[in-house]
């Protein structure tokens, strides 16, 4: 049912140097509440009473111009999707540098000095070749550190970060963290910080409001709002939080059973520039990779942003061509294949991507999404049809879903239906490419439990591809830690988190928010 207000009779105070934490799911009205403080509402939007007070101007009865002057100095909001939030036209650099010239400051010369500074601080590689590059060519953890540079260019002394770590591996967002506790410190800066990562509010929350339907349902210190909720919402939510546990999820095999995927010595690289004008550049995004996967069975793939698990996840469906090694699913090699030869397999290796919004087509229904791929190998319509069906109802939505289109569901909602389009051919293996990341912790539960149910009933193999090690533990038989193309480290989640041999595995458990550090993860 719909409500008549995104958000109704919310009332809170953002201290001087406080971090303030807002936490809900998806639809509770948390980042209505922040672009309303920002002004920037879309007009569809109509606000029909209070009023919220910045730096002694009221935000909604002030001029536009009045408002674009405290945009970047006063306020400055880190966004949750950064694709979508920068220009794909432009440099980062010149997109840092715009900001410092909407307000008259500095010359161009101390512009870009303050953008290259501002790219170092965040932590990117080589600040001064990335000043030069164009989002579509950084991975989405380093787009979101060049909008963190971007809102803190003129240091304002309020920071608003709509999910700024939801897309960050575990060691990029507590260098995130860090680097806006720190700035908040010597600053002091207040901070009004949505999320929907229970780890993140334990690690950096003074300050906790917990919405639920636009509606404030429980607010106070950080430490009451986690240690003591006195909500049945917000105990749920704390509830749903998956924490890292070291216990493994099967017994190991104790026969030889052939597996369904083995890949041997698998690489890829990436080239980009020219060798004529010195700018070539060379990225080894797979370097000799190999591992096995029996039937029935789950290898996490686990590892900071640009470490290559997407990468990989793309050469094993074949969405890409690797440039050596072997891909032998059920024994055949599939990586030499040319696209002609594969396409019969295609139904037994299927993807759930990252982005369910962007994967679906916008203009065709769900019925049509899910059925048009069965119908084009040879399906009759009409089985297709009852299969979509059937399997809407089975990953937990109503089959009158089947004549609606994306736009009509939530996040959450639109995750079921990436699953239920990779289960329509009753594929052997599936490749979770991020499947859960951007989902709040009550759905993520949800979407979890779907996939080991599904597993169980079908003894489909995953490779499940993520950079949250507490997701991983849950539903991994194998973990395979890569960095940098490699893979580092693999073993059962037992030796893997209690016991990490490699120091970048040891770098990563202890990056993970909320977890006690030095102490063992509990079974």
């Amino acid at each position: 049912m719909e409500r008549a207000h995104a958000v109704q009779n919310i009332s809170f105070d953002l201290m001087p140097g406080q971090i303030l934490c807002i936490i809900g799911e998806s639809g509770s009205g948390k980042s209505v509440t922040a672009n309303a403080v920002m002004g920037l509402l879309p007009r569809i939007i109509r606000i029909e009473g209070g009023s919220i007070v910045m730096d002694e101007t009221d935000v909604l009865s002030a001029a536009p111009e009045t408002l674009r002057g405290l945009r970047g100095r006063a306020v400055a909001m880190i966004f949750q999707d950064p694709l979508s939030a920068l220009n794909p036209l432009m440099t980062v650099g010149d997109q840092i540098t715009e900001v410092m010239m909407a307000h008259g400051v500095g010359t161009p010369a101390d512009r870009k000095q303050r953008a290259i500074d501002l790219l170092t601080e965040v932590g990117l590689p080589d600040p001064e070749l990335m000043y030069h590059q164009y989002p579509f060519r950084l991975s989405g953890g380093q787009r979101q550190r060049v909008m963190i540079a971007m809102a803190l260019t003129l240091e304002p002394s309020i920071l608003i970060a709509d999910e700024p770590t939801t897309a960050l591996d575990v060691t990029t967002q507590a260098q995130i963290l860090d680097l806006i506790r720190d700035i908040q410190r010597r600053k002091g800066m207040s901070v009004m910080f949505i999320t929907h990562d229970f780890g993140v509010v334990a690690e950096i929350a003074d300050s906790v409001v917990v919405m639920e339907k636009g509606h404030i349902v429980e607010q106070g210190s950080a430490d009451k709002v986690l240690k003591s909720p006195e909500h049945p919402y917000t105990q749920r939510l704390i509830a749903a939080v998956p924490h890292l546990t070291g216990a493994d999820r099967h017994p190991p095999l104790t026969e030889t059973v052939a597996p369904v995927l083995k890949v041997e010595g698998l690489m890829k690289t990436y080239a980009s520039g020219s060798k004529i004008f010195g700018s070539y550049r060379e990225v080894k995004a797979v370097q000799d990779v190999s591992f096995e996967l029996a039937p029935g069975r789950t290898l996490g793939v686990v590892g900071e942003s640009g470490s290559g698990k997407s990468s990989l996840g793309r050469l094993l469906v074949k969405l890409m061509e690797s440039d050596g090694g072997k891909i032998l699913f059920e024994g055949t090699d599939i990586a030499a294949m040319k696209e002609a030869e594969f396409r019969s397999l295609r139904p037994k290796i299927q993807m759930i991507f990252q982005d369910p919004f962007a994967s679906l087509n916008p203009r065709a229904t769900i019925g049509h999404i899910l059925t048009v791929g069965p119908v084009a190998h040879g399906m009759p319509y009409a089985e297709a049809r009852e299969a979509a069906k059937e399997l809407l109802t089975h990953v937990g939505l109503d089959a009158g879903a089947f004549g609606r289109y994306p736009h009509e569901f939530s996040g959450g909602q639109r995750q079921r239906v990436g699953i239920a389009r990779a289960l329509m051919f009753k594929p052997k293996l599936l490749v979770a490419d991020e499947s859960v990341s951007a989902l709040d912790v009550s759905i993520q539960a949800q979407i979890l439990k779907l996939l080991d149910q599904v597993q169980q009933e079908t003894g489909v193999s995953m490779i499940f591809i993520t950079h949250d090690l507490r997701v991983a533990s849950q539903i991994c038989d194998e973990i395979a830690v890569m960095q940098k193309g490699r893979v580092v480290e693999s073993g059962p989640p037992s030796r893997i988190f209690l016991d990490p041999q490699s120091s970048y595995t040891r770098e990563l458990v202890a990056a993970i928010p909320g977890e006690e550090r030095g102490a063992k993860p509990s079974h």
